[in-house]
């Protein structure tokens, strides 16, 4: 009887939008010689148990990079590739690294110190477009909130930076620290209506942002950076001609105790690419997990 052939993946920890050597958001991140079979990638992913981890295989001048959720694979995920473009970094030098994700060609630079450690990503094109009324009901009665608790500056709408996000803004920043829903009712609305996560925002400033990003399509209750709402985000306020001055800071993961900064470069130009910058830190030693 043949001995049975086992696969090791080596898991880098590290979190994404660090808050210097605090907060941030955990991601696994394996880089593979070819890139693993889909069922190996999502039990890895569920045993890693982060929101996201991202595989890594290079291919020709590029890398080709998937992303999973404990429960599901997903298009893009912007603190992975914050982690990912790090991690090649640390590994390959600084630079810029072209990466073919499911749905899109984007790029991210990453670079490497003893003090200085992070990466900034090109988004996916941007988008949006308005959410019907009777998903915006729902969403509202989800989250206990009313159309009073709206700030009418930022109407309700999805959209789009690599994956579809539902963006509430709120008047007042108790209403965001407030936030509770109920995660099976959050996941069945989310499952039916495509939406990566919701992106509860509040404007403390034109160019700072307080965020809360449930991801119940994923498994995860909340997410405490994300850069792929981030982007979204971005996009969506370039179409309002918000007076965003080309940057947007983005705080989020406060109120978990989970401190992180996300910085977003944006042009004039409706549809482009928004710039999605953050710092990194390791969470613990490299995991090798045998399947």
């Amino acid at each position: 009887m043949l001995p049975i052939e086992r696969k090791t993946m080596h898991v880098q920890h590290i979190a994404a939008f660090a808050d210097g050597q605090n907060g941030g958001n955990p991601a696994g991140v394996i880089i593979c010689d070819k890139m693993p079979e889909t069922a190996v990638m999502q039990k890895v992913a569920a045993v890693v148990g982060y929101s996201e981890s991202a595989f890594a295989a290079p291919v020709g001048d590029a890398w080709r990079v998937r992303y999973f959720a404990p429960q599901v694979e997903v298009d893009f995920c912007g603190h992975a590739t914050i982690a990912l473009g790090a991690a090649l970094a640390k590994s390959n030098g600084p630079g810029l690294f072209t990466l073919d994700i499911n749905r899109a060609r984007i790029t991210v630079e990453g670079h490497f110190s003893e003090t200085d450690w992070g990466a900034s990503f090109q988004s996916p094109p941007t988008r949006s477009f308005p959410v019907t009324p009777a998903v915006l009901a729902e969403a509202l009665e989800l989250f206990g909130l009313s159309f009073a608790d709206l700030d009418k500056r930022i109407p309700p709408a999805v959209a789009h930076g690599g994956g579809d996000h539902l963006v509430l803004a709120l008047k007042q920043r108790e209403a965001l620290r407030a936030m509770q829903y109920d995660f099976d009712k959050g996941r069945a609305l989310a499952e039916r209506e495509g939406f990566i996560t919701f992106n509860l925002v509040y404007a403390e400033a034109a160019q700072v942002f307080h965020a809360r990003n449930p991801f119940p399509i994923g498994g995860v209750a909340e997410d405490p950076a994300t850069g792929a709402a981030a982007a979204a985000l971005a996009g969506y306020l370039r179409y309002l001609d918000w007076p965003h001055g080309g940057a947007i800071t983005i705080l989020q993961g406060e109120d978990m105790g989970v401190p992180s900064q996300l910085m977003v470069e944006v042009t004039s130009e409706q549809g482009a690419s928004v710039r999605v910058s953050g710092s990194v830190r390791t969470i613990r030693k490299t995991q090798a997990i045998e399947l």
